[in-house]
């Protein structure tokens, strides 16, 4: 397979849904999954990667070079091959993938949908944003939205006929949401509002690819209380529609203009003018003052999202850096360096291309784990009926759900620097696709809140949470899997070494936490996103012993290269806990040397 051509490790990605999660037994006795089996989740894989390679991949880099384009009338078009692209990930049920079929989705599980996600986004990153923020922006509205129009609204985002997106970011706002100043005003029709006001960095603000567009709009009514708890969310559409979904004229939502930027160019990423050329329409959704309560449930969808963007370009990458260094000749043997008649051989036989190489991969195949486990985990939640177990996998969702935004994201664009580097002065051309993977994935530690605000998340909030219960549920997750791994002698180096991670990242936990009490916020947040880095250290760690573990018990029966599969999950967990897992020795002692000149008033006036 050529360098350039679109690779991804299927083979990885089953281990982890049957091997690792087995999904179908997972799932047994969820009425909602009683027809989901491995034949079906592989059919599903298939076609999805068939439509990764053979559509998205194919149009990723033309994509990136056309980029979107606006015209005078505030209509944005994108590349060629786009509009079929969505067209044919609609008709495939792609668009809803793990939605309910009564709202026209295909009710697939999320962990499905996960490595589905992965595939899209590791093919066309730029492209499987507008579907993703569609399908989310359904949820949403699958949960909130008048049942009157419920049903309705959510066929058509869920068949691909209309998108929908995400519209909180405004100019001089940014993250600080309670800062947004759209204004929403009641008018004589019930649940109908007019709307004034800018949006920017709207990904997908317009597009060719629909009929219409569902923006999903946080404004503030007159009266309303300052910061977050007076926003509401309106469901604002490009064009007007009646209860049966045919079109009327067009709202007064228009783009101003495009950002140009370091990567992503085929996605439309827009600023938005609401009521400037007449009146802006838009249809309340649940209560006035629950804007933020209600955009949440699609934030929290849309983090995880970024998460597996991590994922799919730390992938991408690796494949693309393994197939060069297995077919790029340079250089001789470090062994005969000084022999002038040693044959060269290919970079993949030298030892720091090899360390690279295995960097990415332990990092890949473990976000891959924890990836998917969470996904599984949603589809336990909201499927359980059990209370107690219900309480527990939301809470184990919430406290993952700012690690695997932030830390798959940090990880992701690392693992693509890398396999940048592995190409040497070649990969920093456009000669080969991994320097637009780099570029692609750089936005994920940026959008849906920055990595220091999930880390400020993930410390004052979710740590505290009934008096620190789910680090301690997570924690005891951990202890289990440590005691199933002792059956495994080839891993007691390496339960060691996860003992004393973990024991260092509960002393930072408990650090942070007296800091807190003695209300020194400033000096406990200033460690927030190396807390962040510790746990998610830890968690992969985690998930190498878990995949190693099993591979371990798979290995008996195991032959050819399904044999070697399993053999590098142990050897992975190996170098995972002896060359990366130390970081977090040396976190835990950062966090914990209480050093605060950065804070000193001196600096940066």
């Amino acid at each position: 397979m050529a360098v350039n051509d679109y690779t991804t490790d299927i083979r990885d990605i089953r281990f982890v849904l049957h091997d690792q999660l087995g999904v179908a037994d997972a799932l047994t006795g969820h009425e909602a999954f009683e027809e989901i089996d491995q034949d079906l989740v592989d059919s599903v894989l298939e076609a999805a990667h068939e439509i990764a390679s053979e559509v998205l991949w194919p149009i990723n880099a033309t994509g990136d070079q056309q980029g979107c384009t606006l015209d005078s009338e505030g209509n944005v078009t994108t590349p060629k091959g786009f509009p079929e692209a969505y067209a044919l990930c609609g008709e495939n049920g792609y668009c809803g993938l793990t939605s309910s079929e009564e709202l026209g989705g295909m009710g697939m599980p999320h962990v499905v949908g996960c490595a589905v996600s992965e595939l899209f986004t590791g093919a066309n990153a730029s492209f499987s944003m507008y579907p993703g923020l569609s399908h989310a922006a359904g949820n949403l509205l699958a949960h909130f939205l008048d049942e009157e129009l419920r049903g309705m609204v959510c066929e058509k985002l869920f068949s691909g006929q209309w998108a929908g997106t995400m519209c909180l970011t405004e100019p001089g706002a940014g993250s600080s949401v309670g800062d947004n100043r759209t204004q929403a005003v009641p008018t004589d029709k019930p649940g109908v509002y007019h709307l004034t006001g800018e949006k920017i960095f709207i990904s997908g603000g317009d597009h060719d690819l629909t009929e219409n567009i569902a923006h999903l709009v946080l404004a503030r009514l007159p009266g309303a209380p300052a910061g977050t708890r007076g926003l509401s969310i309106f469901l604002v559409p490009k064009f007007l529609f009646d209860n049966e979904g045919n079109l009327g004229e067009r709202n007064d939502v228009y783009v101003t203009g495009i950002e140009e930027k370091m990567g992503i160019h085929a996605s439309a990423t827009s600023s938005l003018a609401l009521g400037s050329k007449g009146t802006c329409e838009g249809i309340l959704i649940g209560e006035e003052g629950q804007g933020i309560r209600i955009m949440f449930h699609m934030m929290n969808q849309a983090r995880l999202e970024v998460g597996i963007q991590g994922l799919s370009g730390a992938s991408m990458a690796y494949e693309q850096a393994k197939a060069y260094a297995r077919e790029r000749i340079q250089g001789t043997p470090v062994e005969t360096k000084m022999d002038p008649n040693a044959e060269p051989v290919t970079i993949n036989q030298h030892p720091d291309v090899r360390r690279m190489l295995m960097w990415q991969k332990v990092h890949v195949e473990a976000m891959r784990s924890f990836v998917y486990t969470v996904g599984l985990q949603i589809d336990q939640m909201e499927h359980e009926t059990d209370p107690v177990k219900v309480r527990d996998l939301k809470g184990q969702v919430e406290l993952m759900t700012p690690i695997i935004k932030s830390y798959c994201s940090d990880r992701g664009y690392e693992c693509a620097v890398m396999g940048l580097q592995c190409f040497g002065g070649y990969g920093y051309t456009g000669e080969y696709r991994v320097e637009q993977v780099v570029r692609d994935t750089k936005i994920a530690s940026i959008y849906e809140g920055t990595n220091g605000i999930q880390a400020m998340d993930l410390l004052g909030r979710k740590m505290s949470k009934a008096q620190g219960a789910l680090f301690m549920t997570w924690m005891n997750d951990l202890n289990a899997e440590i005691e199933r791994a002792r059956a495994h002698s080839e891993l007691a180096d390496d339960i060691t070494a996860i003992e004393k991670a973990r024991d260092s990242l509960g002393a930072s936990a408990m650090h942070l936490g007296g800091l807190g009490m003695q209300g020194q916020i400033r000096s406990a947040m200033l460690q927030a996103t190396p807390f962040l880095d510790q746990f998610g250290n830890v968690v992969l760690a985690q998930h190498s012993l878990i995949q190693a573990r099993i591979a371990l018990e798979k290995l008996p029966e195991a032959s050819g290269d399904r044999a070697n599969h399993l053999r590098g999950k142990v050897l992975g967990c190996h170098f995972y806990c002896k060359n990366v897992l130390p970081q977090s020795m040396a976190l835990g002692k950062s966090i914990r040397n209480g050093d605060e000149s950065c804070l000193d008033e001196v600096l940066f006036n």
